[in-house]
């Protein structure tokens, strides 16, 4: 999977949302979150008189405000896996769009014009897939470019809130503190935003991803795990027959 390549941004990523944080930030982080409860969320996700119902939630999130919660992202982001178009490995709309707008994101420097189609795809892919990190960072990048300093704000708050749940999910240095995901590019955005590079991946059964990152000095670890259990579980739930084409090969 590609990574954002020369796309700069300008967001002010907190490091106590990324893997630099200082100890003690993530350790609090942790403490007001930790791993998810998936049986809770997907319960919640789905009860309409829950605080925690999934379109109540899409609505606050989509809203240019501030008001979610930390416990709302995370019901809000691990709620995702548990609705009826959800896809890990679904493609992302309008293609042809996407394909017109790699020249501009290998750009070192962009014009209005080729912000404003920044803008106008990271909307249409936020308004299909909501938590898209990538597009989120980009639709950040255009609003603070053309300044429109509050909208970055908003907008920023909803990412670092999402980083944070991926962040207070696990610790990603062994399969048993492995960080989760709901969409596996997730895994790469995750890195990238913490400012690390991921030099391969490989599969480990049962349902792990381990990246290893390219590191110019002593970093510990030289890699992160990921654990995509319940993203393969939902998966097979709506492709059954994967299942057996995998068992038969």
């Amino acid at each position: 999977m590609k990574f954002f390549g020369k796309i700069t941004t300008v967001i002010a990523l907190a490091l106590s949302l990324s893997l630099g944080a200082d100890a003690k930030q993530k350790s609090n982080a942790r403490a007001e979150l930790g791993p998810p409860d998936m049986e809770a969320i997907a319960a919640a996700s789905v009860d309409e008189n829950s605080q925690y119902y999934y379109p109540k939630l899409l609505k606050a999130f989509m809203a240019n405000d501030t008001t979610m919660t930390a416990t709302d992202f995370q019901y809000f982001y691990y709620g995702t896996m548990f609705q009826e178009d959800y896809d890990p490995y679904r493609e992302a709309p309008n293609q042809a769009l996407l394909q017109e707008l790699m020249p501009i994101y290998a750009k070192e420097k962009r014009t209005r014009a080729d912000r404003g189609k920044m803008l106008d795809y990271a909307i249409q892919v936020l308004d299909d897939n909501p938590i898209d990190l990538r597009q989120l960072t980009n639709r950040i990048y255009v609003y603070e470019q053309n300044g429109k300093y509050d909208l970055a704000k908003i907008w920023q708050y909803k990412l670092n809130h999402l980083l944070l749940v991926i962040a207070a999910s696990g610790t990603g240095t062994d399969p048993g503190n492995a960080f989760i995901v709901v969409y596996p590019q997730h895994e790469y955005d995750f890195l990238n935003l913490s400012k690390l590079t991921a030099a391969s991946q490989r599969f480990e059964p049962p349902y792990f991803d381990y990246i290893e990152i390219t590191t110019a000095d002593n970093h510990e670890p030289k890699g992160y795990y990921f654990n995509i259990s319940e993203l393969l579980h939902q998966y097979f739930e709506k492709h059954p027959s994967e299942i057996t084409d995998a068992t038969e090969e």
